[in-house]
């Protein structure tokens, strides 16, 4: 009779979805990803009630939002009460590196990743219960160069900007729709996306440099000065924050001594920190 009623058990979990506080069937575990019309996404949300704040990001060239619910970065976010979400990439033509995004304005690929974006956070809130005032876009790599098209093209659309090794292509973006919050880390020795840029497919594009990305945004800030106002050299990021801005903005480069990896626990407490520091 125990076996029975086990086995009724058992059937009847295996039958009814689980579902989610918003009366939506829950999904985003590494196997199963949610989807919405332009795409798919990972997601872990942590315990406890919410609205959660989150951090949505984009995976480098040849990943999976799946491969980043496990990672050192990702726990660390958790632990801090932030929900992370990790979207799927699409194959690029002609590319070796697999699945990436398509952001540059000159050569519009499969998807349209703005509209993917506003989709994937409206999901978030609807299914997940996070907290639409409290988003935090990043990304590693080309998925970094992604946030920063993102928010050149709405800058509304996440509270605050958190991009990691990844900046504007050539050529540099003239104008942007406006204010925004953001933190850039980038490693002193890259050399796959150097902090001044560089020709690939024999010169055909050409990554944008870093240093005149960031006079875009103290553009777009109203920064009155060329310069960082403030320095920080002590821990592991040496830190350059433009302060001479208008007021609600937020402008800082982080840079660090290692090269091209992905972001660990310790870049996720950083930036973390940075988050709440700027965010009301």
């Amino acid at each position: 009779m125990q076996r029975l009623i086990r086995g009724l058990v058992v059937a009847l979990l295996t039958a009814c979805p689980v579902v989610s506080a918003h009366g939506q069937a829950a999904c985003g575990g590494v196997e199963d990803p949610c989807a919405t019309p332009l795409g798919t996404y990972h997601v872990a949300v942590p315990e406890g009630p919410g609205p959660h704040p989150v951090f949505l990001y984009f995976h480098g060239a040849g990943g999976n939002g799946a491969r980043q619910l496990g990672t050192e970065w990702a726990k660390a976010l958790l632990a801090r009460g932030f929900a992370v979400a990790a979207p799927n990439g699409l194959e690029r033509p002609n590319s070796r590196f697999g699945p990436g995004w398509f952001f540059r304005p000159e050569s519009p690929g499969r998807r349209d990743e703005l509209a993917f974006a506003r989709e994937l956070i409206d999901d978030l809130v609807d299914r997940h219960g996070v907290d639409p005032n409290q988003v935090v876009l990043t990304g590693y790599s080309i998925g970094g160069s992604l946030v920063w098209y993102l928010a050149c093209a709405d800058h509304q659309l996440a509270a605050a900007y958190t991009p990691y090794a990844g900046g504007f292509w050539r050529p540099h973006p003239e104008d942007c729709s406006g204010p925004v919050k953001l933190l850039h880390t980038h490693g002193w020795r890259d050399q796959t996306v150097p902090l001044e840029g560089r020709p690939l497919r024999n010169g055909a594009i050409y990554q944008g440099d870093i240093f005149e990305g960031l006079q875009r945004w103290r553009a777009e800030n109203g920064c009155t000065k060329l310069r960082a106002d403030e320095f920080e050299t002590s821990g592991r990021y040496w830190r350059r924050t433009y302060t001479s801005c208008d007021e609600g903005t937020a402008l800082e480069l982080a840079l660090w001594p290692g090269g091209h990896v992905p972001p660990d626990g310790e870049w996720a407490e950083f930036a973390a920190d940075w988050v709440e520091g700027v965010l009301p």
